[in-house]
């Protein structure tokens, strides 16, 4: 099934009727009975699988006991909202499993916060960067790799475009920036970059050193994307057997507590420009 813009708004949105329900103490079964449908229904809207009708939503937090009005009103937007499509769908056929996801996540969220430690986060990476991770992930398969480097710069174009773009807050590894990557020339690029990007109001970027030793983070990278209003934040983590999204609120806690120590324990953002020239004159040096 494709993946657009609707259907990551619809998965959104029926998250957000799960978690009304288990609130309110109802199950599945007496939801379907409230709306006169299957269970199979119910399960399909809450998965964000099926369509739902704009009465039928109103009419279910009403009878969930949704009464704050910022809450009915951001999910009525999502409902009304679910019809639009993803510019990502030309990429859908090169994208890795539930990549078109996170794309339509990423234009919704107002916050990212990332821990990298292997690779410059995707919304900072130069062309060229970009172009030597994916090609080694994707040998020999030359078309695919400059599909997927479209799809990685136009996610920064459509960040670029926006009128608030996503405040992007990323605590990446020293080890990352000193594996040459590309070349010392796209490395040199890359940091070039980043520094730029450090300078940005909508950027925090902490670089962590190797020196530091052990932290909260090391089992690996992951995203906190939070949205607007009353949608609860979802958890990314990538690997290679594939996407994981986390959504109840326990374990996004947990990543969020993560995040935060491994923050508290970075250097201070105003240090990032002056650990990259440092970075950056140590390549340069033979």
């Amino acid at each position: 099934m494709a993946t657009n813009m609707g259907t990551v708004r619809r998965r959104l949105l029926g998250g957000e009727l799960r978690r009304a329900r288990e609130n309110a103490g109802r199950k599945a079964e007496e939801a379907a009975a409230h709306l006169e449908c299957s269970m199979s229904k119910i399960s399909r809207i809450e998965n964000g699988m099926s369509p739902v009708k704009s009465r039928d939503v109103r009419d279910l937090l009403e009878w969930y006991g949704v009464s704050d009005p910022a809450q009915v009103k951001a999910v009525m937007q999502l409902h009304k909202d679910a019809q639009e499509q993803g510019w990502w769908e030309p990429y859908e056929d090169q994208l890795p499993s539930g990549m078109a996801t996170y794309a339509g996540f990423e234009c919704e969220a107002v916050a990212l916060r990332a821990y990298e430690p292997m690779f410059v986060h995707g919304l900072l990476q130069t062309e060229d960067y970009a172009r030597s991770v994916i090609s080694a992930a994707n040998p020999n398969q030359a078309e695919a790799v400059e599909n997927l480097v479209r799809f990685r710069m136009q996610r920064q174009q459509v960040q670029a475009e926006r009128e608030e773009p996503v405040q992007l807050w990323v605590v990446l590894e020293e080890s990352a920036l000193r594996r040459p990557v590309g070349g010392p020339e796209v490395m040199a690029a890359q940091i070039e970059h980043l520094t730029a990007a450090a300078a940005r109001p909508d950027v925090t970027l902490q670089i962590m050193p190797s020196a530091k030793g052990a932290h909260a983070a090391m089992a690996g990278a992951f995203a906190l994307m939070e949205f607007a209003a009353a949608i609860p934040t979802v958890v990314y983590i990538d690997s290679i057997a594939g996407n994981l999204y986390l959504e109840k609120e326990r374990e996004v806690r947990s990543f969020a507590q993560t995040f935060d120590l491994v923050r508290a324990a970075g250097p201070d953002p105003q240090e990032t420009p002056a650990t990259l020239e440092i970075i950056a004159r140590e390549m340069r040096t033979p």
